[in-house]
């Protein structure tokens, strides 16, 4: 009976052995006899702006999705920098890169905001991110156009540096990476709406959907990879076909199999399916990761499942991680905040209520409380920057697209404040968009106040919030004609007609005060805006009306806002803030008087052209007519005569 136990345990023990390689497969890899993985993951990141805190989430769910599966790849579709102060250690310290290789990234491509500190910083950050000697993830980008870049005299000798750190980084158009037995082919392309929220890259860029069609040529004939995937900084436009990017480039290019769709900031719970691609969008700032697998089809894999975990509490944060990112937020107060007087987590105020979420800021037509506490702090920054030689600011213009952070209720902090005016830099090169002091006629007010209820209905970012100006809005009265009333408002709260041909001082941020400049060229006349200097000429190089502070510094659009909360009587933000105060007040109304009060010459431009079209068209008919006319006397003439 005891050899016949022992013999049966024996028996069961060598049985085990035998099942547990199996199951230890089943588990893990889920490769089959050849070694060959029966699925891909693949992860997904895009528009991060330096939002290092979630790394030490992201490096948790990294590490699990390849425990659960050899044949995992980590993508990035771009726009990486610039939205937290750790942008501020961009070109000494390559945070945002170094922290993706430590965390294990593999490929990602660069974005429009990748250019913020214009080629020079981006050199910079390239050549210092390969010095630090840490794992980097392989960064791909097919579509740049060296040829006419290096050919143009203004763009040749910062262009031959970018070139140089970009080689020495080991940029490729396309990286094939062999993991889990599979290999995947990966690509990177700048969207050509990126390229135009890049003025300052120094850049230029071939067509998106031309060289991805070369590109994915060239991979089919020579690497023969399981997927080809196309990490994009292009982005998608649910409401404008003809601008959905992404979704061109999947319709105009067969073969992708997966697209990373970068630029946008877009949220898919669902991917969209275009000609066989998958489009992939998790969302900003590390709210959410993104996975995508593929399962293994015959002798190909087909797109199985999709999903987006959120970066909240319910994800454990790995403690090397967070530690190492606590390092560069220490370098941050080091080498930056320092200088302004202020620390990373220095509470500037408290605030009772919410400001509006930085997520629906800005989609609806409107005053906000945000835009209005932001532009006074415009106005206020110029006035302590200026001190006894201050010259009144009438106008103070932000437009929702340079606005990346909001306030919740209780405690704003610098970090809050930074973030909330994160982008660009200045001609001092360091982070931070300066304020710059321009002149605007009344007649071009009015004008901005029109761009903001016509012109931002097609395009949000140029949603503007103005302090000192207040107008009126009717959506029913004709485009380009939709604002009215406008007046200026005082300081002191006095409403004033505004002067067609006087001068005002306004201040808005290098970038927007570049883009009032270009009105009237995009919209190809029809909209005049012309930023002057205070004597009416007009201004070309806008570098040189950046307001200084009295050491000589710039004025940063974010240090305007934190100095202005930081100032409020009892460390609080004031109740008037909580609600609008008037400044863009809708008048929904069909009641024609409302509808033709105050019109605009753009209206009268609209009917002179209407009424253009009618006289040609009654000229038409008039025309139609008489040859029809002469043409049935001729027949008649033909039957007498016959």
């Amino acid at each position: 009976m005891r050899n016949i136990t022992s013999r049966a345990a024996a028996l069961l023990f060598a049985l085990i052995l035998a099942l547990t390689p199996c199951l230890a497969s089943a588990e893990t890899s889920q490769q089959n006899d050849a070694g060959q993985s029966q699925k891909i993951t693949i992860v997904f990141s895009h528009d991060m702006h330096s939002h290092l805190e979630k790394f030490a989430k992201i490096k948790t769910l990294i590490d699990k999705a390849k425990s659960e599966n050899d044949a995992t790849f980590v993508l990035d579709g771009g726009d990486f920098s610039m939205g937290t102060p750790y942008q501020t250690i961009f070109k000494k310290e390559a945070a945002e890169i170094r922290m993706m290789g430590y965390v294990g990234y593999d490929v990602t491509t660069l974005g429009n905001h990748e250019f913020d500190y214009r080629s020079k910083g981006l050199t910079a950050m390239l050549n210092r991110a390969v010095s630090s000697g840490d794992k980097l993830p392989q960064i791909v980008i097919a579509n740049i156009d060296w040829k006419s870049t290096l050919a143009d005299s203004k763009l040749k000798a910062d262009g031959l540096k970018l070139q140089a750190a970009l080689k020495n980084y080991g940029v490729k158009d396309y990286t094939v990476i062999k993991r889990g037995g599979v290999k995947i082919a990966v690509f990177g392309i700048f969207g050509k709406e990126s390229a135009s929220y890049a003025p300052e890259s120094g850049t230029n860029f071939s067509d998106p959907v031309t060289r991805a069609k070369e590109v994915v040529a060239e991979i089919k004939k020579n690497e023969d990879p399981d997927l080809i995937i196309c990490v994009s900084h292009s982005g998608t436009n649910q409401s404008d076909p003809k601008k959905s990017e992404d979704e061109i480039l999947a319709q105009s290019v067969d073969g992708i199999d997966m697209i990373v769709s970068g630029h946008s900031h877009t949220v898919f719970a669902k991917p969209l399916k275009e000609n066989g691609t998958i489009i992939a969008s998790c969302g900003q700032y590390n709210d959410n990761l993104g996975e995508v697998t593929f399962t293994k089809s015959g002798s190909g894999y087909k797109y199985s499942s999709y999903k987006l975990t959120a970066l909240g509490d319910n994800v454990v944060s790995d403690k090397a991680t967070a530690e190492k990112v606590a390092g560069f937020k220490k370098l941050v107060n080091k080498e930056y905040f320092s200088e302004f007087g202020y620390t990373w987590d220095q509470v500037l105020a408290k605030t009772d209520f919410d400001f509006t979420d930085i997520g629906s800021f800005g989609l609806k037509q409107g005053e906000d409380i945000l835009g209005n506490l932001i532009s006074d702090s415009y106005i206020y920054g110029v006035q302590k920057a200026e001190g006894k030689n201050y010259k009144t600011v009438d106008v103070a213009v932000v437009p929702a697209g340079v606005v990346r952070g909001s306030f919740s209720k209780g405690d704003i902090t610098v970090e809050d404040a930074y973030n909330a005016l994160s982008i660009g830099t200045g001609a001092d090169g360091r982070a931070g968009y300066p304020l710059v002091s321009i002149y605007l006629t009344g007649k071009e007010l009015k004008t901005a106040a029109e761009v903001d209820i016509s012109v931002s209905e097609l395009m949000q970012p140029a949603r503007l919030y103005m302090s000192g100006l207040s107008y009126k809005y009717n959506p029913h009265r004709a485009i380009l004609n939709r604002s009215y009333d406008v007046k200026l408002v005082t300081a002191n709260g006095d409403v004033k007609e505004l002067q067609d041909d006087k001068l005002y001082r306004v201040v808005a941020d290098l970038y927007s005060s570049q883009m009032l400049g270009v009105v009237t060229s995009m919209s190809k006349g029809i909209l005049s805006i012309v930023p002057k200097d205070e004597n009416g000429k007009a201004i070309s190089d806008y570098e040189k009306y950046i307001v200084h502070m009295q050491d000589g510094s710039e004025l940063k659009e974010w240090y305007a806002l934190a100095s202005y909360i930081d100032s409020f009587s009892g460390n609080k933000v004031p109740a008037y803030y909580s609600k609008t105060e008037g400044r863009k007040v809708l008048v929904n109304s069909m009641n024609i008087i409302e509808i033709l009060k105050q019109p605009s010459r753009y209206l009268w431009m609209l009917i002179g052209v209407l009424a253009a079209a009618v006289l040609i068209l009654v000229l038409i008919i008039v025309i139609i007519v008489k040859l029809v006319k002469k043409h049935k006397k001729k027949k008649l003439r033909k039957k007498i005569s016959s």
